[in-house]
């Protein structure tokens, strides 16, 4: 029988080599699942994470306004719903118990890879086709799963702050919305231009090195 067809994010996914297995390895995930990750690590993980989700519900958003139909417009509505309320809150409640007060988040400067990915996610959403939006957000969502799923079933659940980070990024429903952020750009490989490919696998790479150099930069002192 001939080989089944290779989707785009297959691709995508080999283009990014073993960075991408850096990422849902990284020593991060595996002390977060453990409860063991130093809490200063996590503090300074979760203030730069929540600096870039208003860039993110940007990019988000614009993915909803580009998509095709409202049927590929729908699930992505619902993840928006999910992202503004659900994992901002989880966000919120962090800060609370970690005693970090909005002047001191507000004390402390962007990181490197902040700025990177925010830039990265404004300007896909701002000048890039529904291919490249698609691109950044599904390493986002699909590399976060990808690591969820090596880690839920060994998470430890004595704490909210490393459990509930775990459970937002495993199990069936955000499987299911990787599948649909995957599926929706699958769709586009086959009908989009070869620059247009080029231009998507430039994205996508950018969106992996920034992944690892977040996970990284949690660890710097």
């Amino acid at each position: 029988m001939p080989a089944a067809p290779s989707q785009f994010t297959d691709e995508l996914r080999v283009a990014a080599g073993d960075q991408w297995d850096r990422i849902i390895q990284h020593k991060f995930t595996k002390e977060l699942a453990a409860g063991t990750i130093d809490r200063r690590v996590l503090k300074k993980y979760l203030i730069q994470d929540h600096r870039f989700l208003d860039a993110f519900v940007v990019l988000l958003g614009s993915i909803i306004s580009h998509a095709r139909s409202l049927e590929d417009r729908i699930p992505a509505c619902q993840f928006l719903a999910l992202v503004t309320s659900k994992e901002n809150t989880y966000f919120e409640r962090c800060f609370e118990q970690l005693g970090c007060t909005a002047e001191e988040r507000a004390s402390i400067p962007d990181a490197e890879c902040t700025i990177g990915f925010c830039n990265l996610m404004r300007d896909a959403a701002m000048n890039g086709s529904l291919a490249e939006m698609l691109s950044v957000i599904v390493v986002c969502e699909w590399s976060y799963l990808s690591w969820g799923d090596l880690v839920k079933d060994t998470t430890i659940r004595d704490d909210f702050l490393c459990y509930e980070w775990v459970d937002l990024h495993s199990g069936d429903d955000f499987t299911a919305l990787v599948a649909y952020l995957r599926g929706l750009l699958d769709k586009e490989g086959p009908i989009i231009s070869s620059d247009d490919r080029t231009a998507c696998q430039r994205r996508f790479l950018e969106a992996v090195r920034l992944e690892e150099d977040f996970f990284d930069n949690a660890y710097i002192e």
